[in-house]
């Protein structure tokens, strides 16, 4: 995959969420990571379908569903405001099912792809190497 300059690249998992855009050229892209912003993990996402239990005693799944679902809502709200242009989400698999439940027609617009990775704390080069396998 040609990683466009100004394409903005989200990788999300469980507990954290890391958001970069390409400053280099599609031929030689280079990553560079903006601020953490602010999530609102109130949101418990889809959460009724998981029951705390011995198998998961802590609610892990709610709090990882509820990141998920916040990630989701800020990713939304800055597509609503024009301040994505293109977009790679690259998450595990099981937050980026959480976060196709609630993208917007908005984001559904700007998302050039997906990638069913865990990407997140890796150095750039890597997460570069990941997106140029993808078709």
């Amino acid at each position: 995959m040609l990683i466009p300059h100004g394409i903005m690249v989200a990788l999300v998992d469980g507990e954290r969420f890391e958001l970069y855009r390409n400053t280099g050229s599609a031929i030689e892209p280079k990553l560079e990571l903006l601020p953490t912003p602010d999530l609102d993990a109130h949101n418990r996402g889809s959460g009724a379908r998981h029951q705390v239990s011995s198998a998961n005693p802590s609610g892990n799944l709610l709090d990882e569903d509820a990141h998920a679902a916040a990630v989701a809502d800020w990713l939304n709200k800055t597509a609503l405001e024009h301040g994505i242009e293109r977009l790679v989400i690259a998450a595990t698999p099981r937050t980026l099912g959480e976060l196709r439940r609630h993208y917007h027609v908005a984001l559904k617009a700007v998302l050039a792809a997906e990638i069913d990775k865990d990407l997140v704390g890796r150095p750039a080069d890597a997460i570069l190497a990941a997106l140029r396998e993808m078709p």
